[in-house]
């Protein structure tokens, strides 16, 4: 992961760094929430990206003949030093006693390890954005991207940026100054800098949303994220004949993409999206909580992925089977 200390992202250098993070015709596998799902409608409406299937955390689902080696991982950290990933979650515990194997990490973007934050120093000022907020600034920089009315509540939506914005305003905004979101050519200008709503209005806005979101879900909650495994880590919501997304699954699921692209204008085209059949890996989730050597205990164990969630919890996610 790249160290930048200085007041603003040099993102020149990110992207000289990882060249691949706007390339265009990647394959590419998304953490199945809102955040992963604007990632992915994003990434392939500007890039031509293909979406090839959904990690989260428990199962990893991936269309067949397709490796996960040769997909790029967005809203997740890949704990191996050859898969790329894109990720906002904080994963590093002590930034001056490093694990031997940190190097794992050298294909990765964190939201966290670009400004070098970690658990024991940092958490309090942890990123408080989306993955989908880190890739509109890097893709800014090469291309202009619109960002309509519509789309400021979605995107303030997702992971709950709208209400990090208010609990946590001058973490919010020095992440803001970081990523550069006053320049004109970063597209957050027109998320966080316009005055497309009153306080009351983007409460209305957002009620609505919450609404459509509901309908989506048939009135339970869910409806803004695609639901692969179930609590026991079973892989609940793929047919076990066919091996694809259980028809009423991707009928929500799709209903809730083109809800989105309608408001961002970023196209949902169905043949960029896989919905099976999918090869289906299982892996062991566990949690523990945050203390130096039980970091190190964990590191050692080669974690596919983790993230320190609260000042209780480390979730992390292990390949018993040596796949990934």
């Amino acid at each position: 992961m790249p160290r930048h200390s200085s007041i603003e992202i040099d993102y020149r250098d990110l992207i000289a760094q990882y060249p691949w993070v706007v390339e265009r015709k990647q394959n590419c596998i998304l953490s199945p929430d809102s955040d992963g799902l604007l990632c992915g409608l994003l990434m392939s409406h500007y890039l031509g990206w293909r979406v090839c299937g959904f990690y989260d955390g428990k199962i990893l689902v991936v269309e067949k003949g397709t490796s996960p080696h040769d997909c790029v991982f967005l809203d997740m950290e890949i704990f191996r030093p050859k898969i790329r990933s894109v990720g906002q979650h904080m994963v590093m515990y002590d930034k001056a006693d490093l694990p031997a194997n940190w190097s794992n990490f050298n294909s990765c973007i964190t939201a966290n390890g670009l400004r070098n934050y970690d658990f024991k120093n940092d958490f309090k000022l942890k990123y408080p954005l989306g993955t989908v907020h880190l890739l509109l600034s890097i893709l800014g920089q090469d291309q202009t991207i619109p960002v309509p009315k519509s789309a400021v509540c979605p995107l303030l939506y997702t992971d709950g940026t709208f209400k990090n914005q208010f609990n946590y305003p001058e973490n919010c905004l020095s992440w803001l100054d970081f990523l550069g979101a006053s320049r004109d050519n970063n597209p957050l200008q027109k998320v966080f800098l316009d005055r497309h709503y009153s306080t009351y209005e983007l409460m209305i806005e957002l009620k609505d949303l919450f609404s459509e979101i509901s309908v989506i879900g048939g009135g339970k909650r869910g409806g803004d994220k695609i639901r692969i495994s179930d609590s026991r880590g079973n892989a609940a919501n793929i047919d076990s004949r066919t091996h694809q997304l259980k028809p009423a699954i991707r009928a929500q699921a799709e209903l809730f993409l083109k809800m989105l692209a309608n408001k961002t204008g970023w196209t949902f085209a169905p043949t960029q999206w896989s919905w099976g059949p999918y090869k289906t890996i299982r892996f062991r989730k566990g949690s523990v909580k945050p203390g130096k050597a039980r970091y190190q205990v964990l590191m050692a164990q080669n974690p596919v992925s983790l993230a320190i969630i609260s000042r209780n919890s480390i979730e992390y996610t292990i390949d018993g089977g040596g796949i990934l």
